[in-house]
């Protein structure tokens, strides 16, 4: 079977998933991909039904006991094979094309579960994942709890000012800064806050003399534990960080970055989080 042949019928099963049902019973082995996919199934109440989670399913912390099928992007068709799951929730974008394949050739249902970066986003998320566990009453009332918060916590207009650089990695010296069309932009947007760059979509390497135009007042970086993870020093040392307000004041600020990026229930927090971090940092 060919990639666009593989394409084409998993995306027929999942129009026959969303059009006449997962199952006469509902699924209760359900493999959930995707760290915000996760969150919304512990909020709605139905952990119990998960019986395996990818790797960037972080929270809540007990979520860490179930079998890790890989990274979301990077799926295992034999990992997920292994859980015998019934249902499987994905993120927009999960694969490789490979796994999709075989998933589609076991008839396994999957729901593609779409993506976004504001709250229409967040909102259609919880839904879209209740639709699917069949349990759409407590799907409408976690949307409108957790849109109150995302609403609460957007009311302030005094981040305008502050232009935000948010660096997902340094790669040969250059640093990986997000552009338009990304979560971190959305969240910096929601906090009030702008994105210090412009004029790209995605996330791309900048150049010196681009970082300095853009003249961050704040450096944005996820925290990690991990060796890899870049230290404030290797941060504030680059040359042309070091050249703009946020390399002259040592102004960095790091978040859990699940938290700050996933566009789930807790996006409220991850919005207020980041503005108290704004506004600590310019003071």
């Amino acid at each position: 079977m060919t990639r666009v042949r593989a394409k084409l019928k998993l995306a027929g099963l999942v129009l026959l998933v969303s059009a006449f049902g997962l199952h006469a019973d509902p699924a209760q082995r359900i493999v959930s991909a995707g760290g915000s996919i996760t969150e919304i199934i512990y909020a709605l109440g139905q952990e119990h039904r998960l019986v395996a989670r990818d790797s960037t399913s972080n929270h809540p912390p007990q979520v860490a006991a179930l079998p890790n099928i890989g990274y979301v992007r990077r799926l295992s068709a034999e990992g997920l094979l292994s859980v015998s799951p019934d249902l499987i929730l994905a993120e927009e974008g999960a694969g490789p094309p490979e796994t999709l394949e075989v998933l589609a050739e076991s008839h396994i249902p999957l729901v593609s579960i779409p993506m976004g970066h504001d709250r229409a986003a967040v909102v259609a998320k919880i839904k879209a994942v209740a639709k699917a566990l069949d349990v759409p009453d407590e799907g409408e009332a976690l949307a409108q709890r957790v849109g109150g918060a995302i609403d609460a916590a957007t009311a302030h207009s005094e981040l305008a000012d502050q232009r935000v650089l948010f660096v997902l990695a340094m790669q040969g010296g250059r640093v990986l800064a997000a552009g338009q069309d990304t979560a971190a932009q959305g969240i910096i947007e929601l906090a009030g806050a702008t994105n210090a760059v412009e004029g790209f979509q995605g996330y791309k390497p900048l150049g010196d003399e681009a970082i300095i135009t853009a003249a961050p007042d704040v450096i944005l970086l996820m925290e990690s534990g991990r060796q890899i993870s870049l230290t404030d020093e290797e941060v504030l040392k680059h040359p042309a960080i070091a050249a703009t307000p946020a390399g002259q004041n040592a102004k960095l600020l790091r978040m859990d970055g699940m938290l700050l990026l996933g566009f789930s229930v807790r996006t409220g927090q991850a919005i207020s989080d980041l503005a108290a971090g704004l506004r600590g940092a310019n003071g």
